[in-house]
């Protein structure tokens, strides 16, 4: 398929609304052009053209509500700071490396779980309700899709918000947990440092030697987010899930997501197989951007505002 870059050519006039992005939530939100009119019909075009939209959702869709993604130029954890994401297998054998990430999860959770979907998230509900989407998997674990109402929805890698025995495998919820972090720990202060995308802030190793962390209540096994670290991989029941929502649909529409991570960017492969057109909304390149009809770049939410779900 041929691929149009589109930018914000000389001769069009960009179209301005209100700021996508809350005041204060800027700064987690990279730089960009203003998106120009002749982008948006193209976009628009796609979208009026699918009529079972398939639709992948990544970290750029969240730094409109401030959370801060990995990659992102010049505002992204990676740009930010030298500090990197929990590994799975560093989590699994070492009880210090648990101790010193529900700390800062701990700690980062108010923050975290008060965040609240943007007009990107409240656009896609729409158009679930509309029929036009048929169905999202997110790579994100901030759980904003279910906030906004979304129903046709896999999480593909986890959600933030729920906890998981390694041992027996119970589920429950991460308020809950928290909870029990106050109860062990009541006396237990620190000071914060940046927060970090996926719900914890950056603590001294010596603030969290007396933090206090509870095995399962049902086996006393260990208790994990019920995400997928980095070096863990996604469920195969949920990816064959996935990949029959894929077939079953007939457009992809990536929004902001640089694709990246394997999980996510083996549906663009699988779309390319089955000669499916791909549209991706994202500031700056992606990993599919050869793959892609459609290159849009802009602010998700001020995109997705202008386009309608007919």
């Amino acid at each position: 398929m041929q691929m149009m870059r589109l930018v914000l050519a000389p001769h069009t006039a960009p179209l301005r609304r209100a700021s996508s992005v809350p005041a204060g939530l800027l700064n987690f939100v990279p730089a960009c052009s203003t998106i120009d009119a002749h982008s948006l019909e193209l976009l628009q075009d796609f979208v009026s053209r699918a009529r079972r939209l398939f639709v992948i959702t990544g970290a750029g869709l969240s730094t409109e509500s401030g959370i801060p993604d990995y990659r992102s130029e010049g505002v992204g954890l990676y740009a930010r700071t030298d500090r990197r994401p929990m590994q799975y297998a560093e989590f699994v054998r070492s009880a210090k490396s648990r101790q010193r990430y529900w700390a800062r999860n701990f700690v980062g959770w108010p923050q975290f779980s008060s965040h609240q979907p943007n007009s990107a998230h409240k656009a896609l509900q729409r158009w679930e309700e509309r029929g036009k989407l048929h169905w999202l998997v997110t790579q994100n674990v901030d759980a904003l899709h279910s906030k906004a109402g979304q129903k046709r929805l896999t999480e593909l890698h986890g959600c933030a918000h729920r906890v998981m025995c390694l041992g027996c495998g119970a589920i429950s919820a991460r308020e809950e947990l928290q909870r029990q972090f106050l109860s062990l720990n009541p006396e237990w202060r620190a000071q914060a440092g940046a927060v970090a995308p996926d719900g914890d802030v950056f603590l001294e190793d010596e603030q969290v030697l007396s933090f206090r962390v509870p095995s399962c209540e049902d086996c006393r096994g260990i208790l994990k987010p019920e995400v997928t670290f980095f070096g863990d991989t996604v469920n195969k029941a949920t990816v064959q899930f996935v990949h029959e929502r894929l077939a079953e649909s007939d457009a992809v529409l990536v929004v902001g997501s640089s694709l990246q991570v394997y999980s996510g960017y083996r549906f663009l492969l699988a779309a390319r197989d089955r000669k499916m057109l791909v549209a991706i909304l994202n500031i700056g390149p992606t990993r599919a951007d050869h793959l892609a009809e459609l290159k849009v770049s802009g602010r998700c939410g001020e995109v997705l505002s202008f386009i309608q779900p007919r």
